[in-house]
């Protein structure tokens, strides 16, 4: 048994990972990492357990699936190449993102340098990603033509609000607002995705992407089913600037959430922007949401939506996770839709 005064408790030592403890539990379960018991029997990190930890959040820092981890820490290379392919892939988006604002200061420097001096709004701009949209409309009903501005847009996008909020409207007016974007509603899941497998059929590049999606979620824990397959046909297509994913948890298991939302995380701050209606908290899982994230409520009171800080006293923070529930408790209420006594005339 160890001393609580010589190791960090689950909650600290996640912090000074900059992990959620969910994660540290995660890696626990993979038998990833063994952390001792204090006398109390409450589980302890010391030394080599934060090291093998740290080791663990750099691998998967890195694009890679629990189980190549798993692989990796045991010193076998099985998978690496693709692991290593997928990172390359991230970085080289990053140099041409890079490249592409060394160009605009290059720009910017020669205007300065005849005499022009640059708007705030250029100078603002050199801190802004490439992919960055900005989008702003008059909202439908319920709210009535109230102005929507979304002014900074991230690789990953929650729209969360109880039953009859608007959230669905709110979606489908993105959808047709965004530049070039896409929306991947719940007919993905008709006929067990029929449609998605007929276009894999016809793609074979769609087909082996999403084969390699497939393989890594599954090796982080994904259950492989139609569901899933229809998502990925989604997510994994090109030519969208940014997709709309109407209840990305439908037709999902809690483990297959869980791999889903930490390979969406691993895209990168270049990735296309994904808005993902959501009421699961495997999938928005408030404790873990980095900077590359944003949650955007829609209100019970049908008051305009806002975007919500992730962390406890912000506004809005509370009213976002009463809508959250477990992949259990919202398998029991799907289906389920807001309804509202008619009133009758006087």
């Amino acid at each position: 048994m160890r001393s609580p005064a010589q190791y960090l408790s689950p909650s600290e030592a996640a912090r000074r990972l900059g992990v959620s403890a969910k994660a540290l539990r995660l890696y626990e379960q993979r038998g990833l990492v063994d952390p001792g018991r204090t006398t109390a029997g409450w589980r302890a990190y010391g030394q080599g357990e934060m090291t093998r930890a740290a080791e663990i959040v750099a691998l998967r820092a890195l694009g890679f699936s629990l189980a190549q981890v798993g692989r990796v820490l045991e010193g076998n290379s099985q998978g690496l190449e693709q692991a290593l392919a997928a990172h390359q892939t991230a970085l080289e988006v990053q140099l041409r993102q890079l490249a592409h604002t060394v160009e605009k200061v290059r720009g910017l420097r020669s205007n300065v340098a005849q005499g022009q001096t640059p708007t705030i709004g250029e100078l603002a701009g050199l801190l802004a990603p490439v992919s960055e949209v900005r989008v702003a409309f008059d909202l439908p009903w319920p709210w009535g033509g109230e102005r929507f501005e979304l002014r900074e847009i991230r690789p990953l996008n929650y729209i969360i609000g109880p039953l009859g909020s608007g959230k669905t409207r709110l979606a489908q007016c993105l959808a047709k607002a965004l530049p070039n974007a896409a929306l991947l509603g719940l007919e993905r899941l008709a006929d067990g995705g029929a449609a998605a497998k007929s276009r894999l059929n016809g793609a074979p590049h769609l087909r082996s992407r999403l084969d390699q999606a497939l393989a890594w979620l599954a090796e982080d824990g994904a259950t492989p089913s139609d569901a899933l397959v229809a998502l990925l046909a989604g997510l994994e297509a090109d030519g969208p600037d940014a997709l709309v994913v109407d209840m990305i948890e439908q037709g999902l298991d809690q483990a297959t959430q869980e791999a889903l939302i930490a390979r969406l995380r691993r895209r990168g701050s270049g990735a296309r922007p994904i808005f993902m209606l959501t009421r699961s908290c495997a999938i928005l899982d408030l404790s873990a949401v980095g900077p590359d994230e944003a949650i955007i409520l829609c209100p019970a009171n049908h008051s305009p939506p806002t975007q919500v800080a992730p962390y406890p006293g912000a506004p809005g923070y509370e009213a976002v996770a009463t809508c959250l529930a477990s992949p259990e408790v919202r398998a029991r209420t799907a289906g389920l839709i807001a309804w509202r006594q008619p009133t009758r005339n006087r």
